[in-house]
Formats: structure tokens, C-alpha cells, sequence
């Protein structure tokens, strides 16, 4: 992989965001999450902490979003080499010093949420990059990956959020995780489409899980006080429109913090970086853009650190960050809500949702 430049050039330009970052805050930030990529592309939290494939993932795309796709590229092969033979990931996996061979997992359950992201990032690369070949070799990785996650589909169209370490499977679904899935499986169907594979099995399972969210909120475990429950559905574009907008105000003021952020947890005093971001991409989604730079702006002062890293969140009770860890998902999740609100082609196109397939409509009929 090769160094970052020293100075700002044309793609950090485009994504800084006036009141928000500067392109040379914007190079800070991308050169915090690059120094943090080991050399085998994996990108952990922080050096010397876990990775798990969906945060890798979220970095690998604000680093195409930033124009580092060599660096990207390595994420993704570092994913497609640890894939399991069921097509899963393990949930997390220890960070090891560079040369040294990887360790096992931290943590052997498997998670859909973080298996079907890969489809996701492996459509925003080649939106970014147009590289036939990459996706040629990413597209059975990616297969594999829709297919476990479909594994755990329920009756309902919920996906069912773990395999356990054990090997049982907790049917038990997450509005949030769900909601990931369903970015993921419309990523996957474009991907397919383009490839001019169709998979009417993934078009039905994308249908019945749209229906899922929207309309049966019975099927998913009780999340209400956590904000990502609560933005998911908007985010994941599962719920769109009118829909949207009512669902984003009637958790405005139990969410949002004026002037800091969002909170992680209602009614906890803890606003987080990576909420705020994924709900700036909910609203630029919604077409309210001006709110979401007010979120974006909102974080700076209490949560952006001296290296262009972000503190994962502020106690404002206590004025005081915690944890004290600046992490690259966070620091990625900024990076893609400015590269949306700047036009950027892929982030728009795989959050935007326009162009995504949504599946076969079973609104109708579930």
C-alpha cells in the first residue's frame, strides 16, 4: 500500500464540508484511520484492539470515499481470505503487530449483520473505482456471505441476529441488525443485477424483510431506548418518504441533544460519534440535508481529537469523553456522511438508495 500524500489534493477538497472540516481535517482523519490498517489490510478499532467485519468494512469505505481504494482493495481481500467455509465471519477477531499471523477469534459467534455489510462495501468499491476484475473476485465472497445471512431469515422475514459459538442459532432478530441486512441484500441484488445473475431467492428475502421493518415491529427484539432502533429503518432505506420523516420526529427530542449530538442510550447523558453520523446519513437520505450538517457540526468541538481521530463518545453530565478510545469506525461513519452530503456518487448511491433494487414487493401480501 502506498503512504498517503502530504498535503490535500483533489479528494479531500471535495470532501470537506464548510463548518464541519477543512480538507486538510479531512486528510488528518483519513491518515488516522490509515495508520491504524495493518499491513495484511485489516483494520481493527484502534491499534491493539479487536476488528470486526462490519467496522472494517465502514473504514474501507470512507477510505474509497477519500480515494485511498489501494487500501480499500487490501481491506476486502483481508476479508475475502478469513472468510469462513459456511461463508461467515467470526465477530471478532484480535489485533496482531504487523508480519505476525493472525490469532484466532476473539469472539466465535457470527453475526448477520456483520457477514451481509460486505455486500454493501463491495458495491461502494466498485461504484468507486469501476474495477471490473475486483469484482469479479469479490462476488463469491460476497455470494457466500448473502447466503449464510438468508440461513437465518424466520418465517416473519426478521433475520435472526447470531450464530452462537456453539453452533445453535438465536432466531431472535434486531431492528437495527435487520435493517443493516436489508442495505445489504438491495448492494447485493445491484451487484447481481450487473452481473446479469439474477437471485429471485434474494428478491423475495429482501421483499419479505422491507415488509419485516415497516410494519411489524413485534418481530423484533424491544430496542426502543437505543437510537439506533430508532434511525435504522430510515438509514437502511427500508423505511423512506412520509414514513421517514414521521418516524425521525417522533424520536427527535428523546434522541437528540442540541448543540452535541445524538445519544447512544435515551435517557442516558452520553452522546456518541457514530449515532450522530448514521443519523446525518439518515437525514441527508430524507433529503434534509441542513439538519444533518448541524449534527456533523454538533460533534466537532467535544469529539473530534488533536490527530484528526474521534473519541467514540461524550459524557456531558460529567464533561468528560468515554470511552477513551478513538475509533476508526466512528472516525469512517464521519467520512461517509460528508462524502453524501458532497455528492459523492457511491456513498450516495449505496445510502440514497434509489438506484438499489428493493426486491419483490410483498407489502401486499405478508
Amino acid at each position: 500500500m502506498t503512504a498517503l500524500g502530504p498535503r490535500p489534493g483533489p479528494r479531500t477538497e471535495r470532501l470537506a464540508l464548510p463548518g464541519v472540516l477543512s480538507p486538510e481535517q479531512v486528510l488528518r482523519t483519513v491518515e488516522g484511520i490509515a495508520a491504524v490498517q495493518r499491513a495484511d489490510g485489516a483494520i481493527p478499532w484502534f491499534r491493539g484492539h479487536h476488528l470486526d467485519p462490519w467496522d472494517h468494512i465502514e473504514s474501507a469505505m470512507a477510505l474509497d470515499a477519500a480515494g485511498e481504494h489501494e487500501r480499500a482493495t487490501a481491506a476486502y481481500r483481508w476479508l475475502a481470505r478469513h472468510q469462513n467455509p459456511d461463508g461467515s465471519w467470526y465477530a471478532a477477531y484480535p489485533d496482531t503487530p504487523d508480519g505476525v499471523a493472525a490469532a484466532d477469534p476473539t469472539d466465535r459467534g457470527r453475526e448477520s449483520n456483520f457477514c451481509a455489510y460486505v455486500a454493501v462495501g463491495a458495491w461502494h468499491h466498485y461504484l468507486s473505482t469501476g474495477d471490473d476484475t475486483f469484482l469479479d473476485q469479490i462476488w463469491p465472497t460476497v455470494f457466500a456471505a448473502i447466503e449464510f445471512v438468508l440461513g437465518l431469515q424466520q418465517s416473519g422475514g426478521q433475520i435472526g441476529w447470531r450464530h452462537r459459538a456453539d453452533g445453535t442459532v438465536d432466531p431472535d432478530a434486531l431492528l437495527t441488525g435487520s435493517s443493516s441486512v436489508y442495505q445489504a441484500l438491495r448492494c447485493a441484488l445491484a451487484i447481481a443485477e450487473h452481473r446479469e445473475e439474477p437471485q429471485p431467492d434474494w428478491e423475495l428475502s429482501a421483499g419479505l424483510l422491507g415488509h419485516a421493518i415497516r410494519h411489524h415491529p413485534e418481530r423484533f427484539l424491544d430496542k426502543h431506548r437505543y437510537s439506533m432502533d430508532w434511525y435504522y429503518p430510515v438509514l437502511g432505506g427500508a423505511v423512506t418518504g412520509a414514513a421517514a420523516k414521521e418516524r425521525i420526529e417522533e424520536g427527535w427530542d428523546r434522541f437528540v441533544v442540541p448543540g452535541l449530538g445524538v445519544r447512544c442510550v435515551s435517557p442516558n447523558p452520553w452522546v456518541t460519534g457514530g449515532e450522530s453520523c448514521e443519523l446525518a446519513l439518515a437525514l441527508w437520505a430524507m433529503g434534509e440535508s441542513d439538519r444533518a450538517v448541524d449534527i456533523l457540526r454538533w460533534i466537532q468541538p467535544t469529539l473530534r481529537a488533536e490527530d484528526g481521530m474521534y473519541w467514540t463518545g461524550y459524557v456531558f453530565e460529567d464533561d468528560a469523553v468515554w470511552p477513551e478510545e478513538r475509533t476508526t469506525w466512528t472516525a469512517g461513519s464521519l467520512l461517509l456522511a460528508v462524502a453524501a452530503l458532497g455528492g459523492d456518487e457511491a456513498t450516495t448511491a449505496v445510502f440514497g438508495g434509489e438506484r438499489l433494487p428493493r426486491g419483490l414487493d410483498s407489502d401486499c401480501c405478508a
